[in-house]
């Protein structure tokens, strides 16, 4: 193996690592956090293949909005910030179980299907010019996909924060059509 591949492997394990944290911390906060170490090795792994582009794109997107997103999200929701044993649901050992299905399923996949690929580390594979047209000719209708998925979830954020919206929302009508109380006894204004 060689220094590029060892820094890949030891990169794949933090990313492994903490984003098995993030599922299994009690701490909503720490969770977010160690997310950020996530991405974060995963940033370190794109600078590894040398596609410096992807990897600014994964710090600027994922850890400097999704991240951001998910805290404000929390902060918003007035989500239990500390530990909280109402975040446990008593389904740990089936969320194990489907959680190793699929990444059993996962990984057999990509076995199969990248079984004989093998492409040495070297420059110049992550480049904006060969990234560009691949996301805007080949998967250019996921992306759009995407960004409506995320453009939902932010506006649902914002409805979720808001008490004035909704079913359960005070009625304002009192209020616009100026029908308050009188002063004084009745007659004087």
């Amino acid at each position: 193996m060689t220094g590029p591949e060892i820094v890949f492997s030891l990169l794949g394990v933090v990313t492994v690592g903490s984003g098995v944290l993030v599922v299994t911390t009690r701490q909503l906060v720490h969770a977010a956090l160690w997310l950020v170490v996530s991405f974060g090795a995963l940033a370190g792994g794109y600078l590894v293949l040398t596609a410096e582009f992807v990897a600014w794109v994964q710090v600027l997107i994922y850890v400097g909005a999704v991240v951001v997103l998910l805290l404000f999200g929390i902060m918003l929701t007035r989500a239990p910030i500390g530990r909280s044993d109402e975040l446990d649901s008593g389904n740990r050992w089936a969320a194990l179980a489907v959680a190793l299905a699929t990444a059993a399923v996962l990984v057999t996949v990509m076995v199969m299907g990248f079984r004989d690929a093998y492409t040495p580390l070297e420059a110049g594979g992550g480049s904006a010019e060969s990234l560009g047209a691949g996301v805007f000719r080949t998967w250019v209708l996921p992306f759009e996909v995407l960004s409506v998925l995320l453009l939902a979830s932010l506006v649902g954020a914002i409805v979720l924060s808001r008490s004035d919206i909704g079913p359960g929302a005070p009625d304002g009508e009192d209020a616009e059509q100026g029908t308050a109380a009188p002063d004084g006894p009745e007659g004087e204004r």
